[in-house]
């Protein structure tokens, strides 16, 4: 870490209430937004991962028309996820601009990324990319069965991620 330009906090979003949760937690109690030269501001970095798109379909491809068919349906799955990707990270950036606004002169920086693919191993992959410092995420509060079921993003990034992993609980 350059001591120059602050910490990078990594912030996965979701579309879910527990990422703006963790956000706003963070912003308030963690984040710096320094004070000059002697503590500079740390650097937000919003992620928000899309899904892979579908690569295959379950419907008939060998006539003419079903390849138009699911090439369309794929297009808008695709234009879909985009439109979800835009509306999370816009939400996240105003909020983002929103505490700058209301605490002070000197603003919090904020970097935007939007990543494809399995949401747990992305995370963890653009942890070092980026270089973070820290990972901030929210949990959404399964309990154990749940949680096994359906798998944890946060129990396998607390696991993977190479640096230190904050978790906020929404009450």
């Amino acid at each position: 870490m350059d001591p120059a330009e602050g910490r990078r906090i990594l912030v996965a979003v979701d579309e879910g209430d527990e990422s703006v949760h963790a956000l706003r937690w963070c912003l308030t109690n963690f984040a710096t937004r320094g004070d000059g030269e002697l503590a500079p501001p740390d650097t937000i970095l919003l992620l928000y991962v899309r899904p892979t798109p579908p690569t295959y379909s379950v419907l008939d491809a060998s006539a003419p028309l079903g390849y138009l068919f699911v090439n369309e349906a794929t297009a808008a799955i695709d234009g879909y996820s985009r439109a979800v990707a835009d509306a999370v990270v816009d939400k996240a950036q105003k909020l983002c601009a929103l505490h700058s606004k209301e605490n002070g002169e000197v603003k919090v920086k904020v970097d935007v990324k939007v990543a494809v693919g399995d949401a747990r191993s992305v995370i963890c992959d653009m942890v070092d990319k980026l270089g973070a410092d820290v990972l901030v995420m929210g949990s959404h509060g399964y309990g154990f069965f749940k949680r096994a079921l359906l798998g944890s993003v946060s129990d396998y990034c607390v696991r993977n991620a190479n640096c230190p992993v904050l978790i906020v609980k929404l009450k």
